[in-house]
């Protein structure tokens, strides 16, 4: 049986049930903490943690997937001492986010994709916990040099150790389509990449030809309604469950608990909705409304995500 690497330990594919595949329990600008230690109130971080993360777990979320990269303040003791105070499955990622290190812009990509596949087989942070997805960026900025090197080095420790990609894009400028495109020409197989924040756009052409590709489309941001209100992103997802779509989508929230670059109150006025819960509670219900079946519901958010995670062997 294929197991997934989690914060608690190898899993078993088949026990990772209601997932949310694109989320984050704590992000930090880099730098920061390190500098001025005590502008971060860990204390509260972890105590925003472990509440938003029970509350997932009692609304029915059985697996969150943290896509926080090193330039997104990736801290794994933190998250581990959250997420064993919660006892709830969590997968971590390694890659890296839009803000791609200095370290990496005038080295092959093969350096990043050795440090990324060290966080997979030995350990993050010198811990035993390791990385289960690898996360790469492409922004409105499109495919600089820095850029197309991260998505290579991704798609390198990909094949190295056949764990999942998950990407951030602008789905408005249809940048899914270079990722797909760069993944390709590494020989990554386009079925084992999650095409991030699709859910953004209306343009059901390009989302068709995305997931035609053999992507799975991440509509995952649920809650942010400055970039779609979530009544037009349930019709997107009814539009193509009704194509026949349902097996190539995942859905989630792209949240956190904690995030250094706001006040901590600050998403909750400003994006009440935008929080592990929206989903069980208010999408579900509404996905059944405008007519998408519990067997589509369960693909989205059980079927697919374990098939995502579950060929691990390199290729």
């Amino acid at each position: 049986m294929t197991q997934v690497s989690t914060v608690l330990g190898p899993l078993d594919t088949a026990a990772l049930g209601f997932t949310l595949m694109h989320e984050h329990i704590v992000t930090q600008s880099p730098g920061i903490r390190q500098n001025w230690p005590d502008v971060f109130d860990r204390d509260l971080a972890i105590k925003l943690g472990i509440e938003r993360l029970s509350e997932a777990k009692r609304a029915g979320v059985d697996t969150l997937v943290d896509l926080t990269t090193v330039d997104l303040g990736r801290d794994i003791p933190l998250i581990a001492e959250i997420v064993r105070a919660v006892n709830i499955q969590v997968v971590v990622a390694t890659g890296v986010w839009r803000m791609i290190p200095r370290y990496f812009h005038l080295r092959e990509p093969d350096t990043a994709a050795d440090l990324f596949v060290r966080d997979i087989t030995q350990g993050i942070q010198g811990t035993e916990i390791k990385a289960g997805i690898i996360k790469c960026a492409t922004d409105d900025t499109g495919l600089t040099e820095p850029v197309e090197k991260a998505l290579r080095a991704s798609a390198r420790a990909h094949r190295r150790t056949g764990v999942p990609i998950s990407t951030h894009t602008d789905a408005i400028k249809q940048v899914g389509l270079d990722q797909q495109r760069i993944f390709a020409e590494e020989g990554v197989d386009l079925s084992r990449v999650v095409i991030g924040h699709s859910g953004d756009t209306e343009d059901m052409d390009y989302l068709k030809k995305v997931a035609d590709r053999g992507s799975y489309l991440g509509m995952d941001r649920f809650g942010l309604d400055n970039y779609l209100p979530t009544d037009r992103r349930i019709k997107v997802i009814a539009a193509l469950c009704r194509a026949g779509y349902a097996d190539r989508m995942v859905i989630s929230h792209d949240a956190s608990c904690h995030s250094d670059s706001r006040e901590p109150d600050y998403a909750a006025k400003k994006f009440p909705n935008w929080r592990y819960t929206h989903i069980p509670r208010d999408v579900i219900p509404a996905l059944r409304e405008a007519g998408v079946s519990q067997a589509q519901i369960d693909q989205m958010t059980q079927v697919n995500p374990r098939r995502i995670f579950e060929r691990v062997d390199p290729y």
